[in-house]
C-alpha cells in the first residue's frame, strides 16, 4: 500500500514532534511505501520512505490555500496514493482515497472565545480556520485525536458518530537517563519549556514572581525558552522582569535532551491554558518531575494519578506565588 503523509506546516514544538514519530514509524515499516510531503524540515529518504518539499507553502496564507486546493489533489492522483494521512488538521480536498485525519489545533474547540480586535490571528483559527476543521473532520473516513476532552469537543462541534474517532496519545520514545533529584542547590529552579504564543501564559508566572519579589523571597530562579524578542507581550514581560531584577532567565530555545536534563534537576511550571496534549506535562512526568499546573481538562487527563502535581488556578497570579512559596518551604 502506498501511503502519503501530508504535513506542511510543521517547523518545530509538537507538530515536530508528532512529524517526526510517523517518520520513524515509517522507516521501520518494510511492508508499505510512504511519501512525506513537508515544507521546510530535513528529513531523510529510504527506499521505502519518499520526501517531497515545498518551502514555497511558508511564503504567505495564500500560498498555503493554493497547495491545499490545486497542489496536494495532484500529488495523491499522481503518486496513485491508497491513503492519505494529514497531519495539518484539514482534509486534502477533491480527493477518492481512504483518508485519515490528524486533529491537534485546539483554537476551535476551547471555551474561550478570542474577538478579532483582541488577537486576529487567533480569530482566524477559531472561526475560518475552524469551520474548514470542522467540515475536514464530516469528510475524513477516521479522526485521530490525542485526549478525551478534546475527542468530546470534536464530536460536540462536528456532529459525527463516535466510531470515526481514534484516541492515540502521543508516544513518547524517551531513554530517561535522569529523574529527578531534590534540590540540593541554593537556588529552586522552575522550568518553563515553550513558545511565546500568548495561551501559553507567561504572564501569570512573571506576575506571580512580582509578587514574591514584594514578600523578599528570592531563593529560587525561573527559566524561560524563549529569547525575550517573540512577541510584543513578551518583549513587555523580558522588561519587567529586567527593570525590576526579577529572578527570571530568558535563555532561547534548546535542544530536547537539555530540556530533559532541566526535568531531573528543576520543577515544571505549566500555566498554559490551551493545548490539545501538552507535551511537557508528559515529559516532565516520565522524569519524576514536581509539576505546578494550570487547573485544566488537559492538564487532569495526562497527569492522571500522578502524585508530584499542584493544581493552580492560570488567571491566579497570587494563587501561583503562594504555590511557589509552598515549595520553596518545603523544599
Amino acid at each position: 500500500m502506498r501511503i502519503m503523509v501530508f504535513d506542511v506546516p510543521a517547523e518545530s514544538g509538537g507538530a515536530m514532534t508528532i512529524l517526526n514519530q510517523y517518520y520513524d514509524a515509517a522507516i521501520k515499516d518494510h511492508c508499505n511505501e510512504w511519501i512525506f510531503v513537508i515544507s521546510t524540515p530535513m528529513l531523510n529518504e529510504s527506499e521505502k520512505v519518499k520526501v517531497v518539499n515545498y518551502p514555497w507553502v511558508k511564503k504567505s496564507w495564500f500560498h498555503r490555500l493554493y497547495f491545499d486546493k490545486f497542489v496536494a489533489p495532484r500529488l495523491v492522483e499522481r503518486h496513485k496514493v491508497d491513503e492519505v494521512l494529514s497531519l495539518q488538521n484539514i482534509v486534502i480536498p477533491n480527493i477518492k482515497v481512504k483518508q485519515i485525519l490528524y486533529l491537534h489545533q485546539p483554537l476551535p474547540f476551547v471555551e474561550r472565545r478570542y474577538a478579532m480586535t483582541e488577537n486576529f490571528k487567533f480569530w482566524i483559527y477559531q472561526n475560518i480556520i475552524g469551520y474548514m476543521i470542522i467540515k475536514s473532520i464530516r469528510k475524513a473516513d477516521n479522526v485521530i485525536v490525542q485526549t478525551k476532552w478534546m475527542l468530546n469537543a470534536a464530536l460536540d462541534k462536528a456532529q459525527v458518530r463516535k466510531e470515526k474517532f481514534i484516541l492515540k496519545q502521543p508516544k513518547l520514545n524517551i531513554d530517561v537517563k535522569k529523574l529527578y533529584k531534590s534540590d540540593n542547590n541554593d537556588k529552586v529552579i522552575f522550568f518553563y519549556p515553550s513558545s511565546g504564543v500568548e495561551y501559553k501564559n507567561h504572564t501569570v508566572i512573571v506576575e506571580a514572581i512580582r509578587a514574591l519579589a514584594s514578600d523578599a523571597i528570592d531563593n529560587y530562579r525561573v527559566v524561560f525558552t524563549l529569547k525575550g524578542n517573540e512577541n510584543r507581550s513578551i518583549k513587555k514581560l523580558k522588561a519587567i522582569a529586567n527593570n525590576e531584577n526579577l529572578p527570571i532567565e530568558f535563555i532561547g530555545a534548546i535542544d530536547i535532551n537539555s530540556v530533559y536534563d532541566y526535568y531531573s534537576k528543576s520543577r515544571l511550571i505549566f500555566p498554559s491554558t490551551i493545548e490539545t496534549f501538552g507535551l511537557p506535562l508528559l515529559e516532565a512526568k516520565m522524569h519524576g518531575c514536581p509539576i505546578l499546573a494550570s487547573d485544566c481538562a488537559f492538564s487532569h487527563e495526562i497527569l492522571d494519578g500522578y502524585d508530584k502535581v499542584d493544581y493552580f488556578n492560570p488567571f491566579d497570579s497570587i494563587q501561583l506565588a503562594n504555590l511557589i512559596k509552598l515549595t520553596l518551604v518545603n523544599r
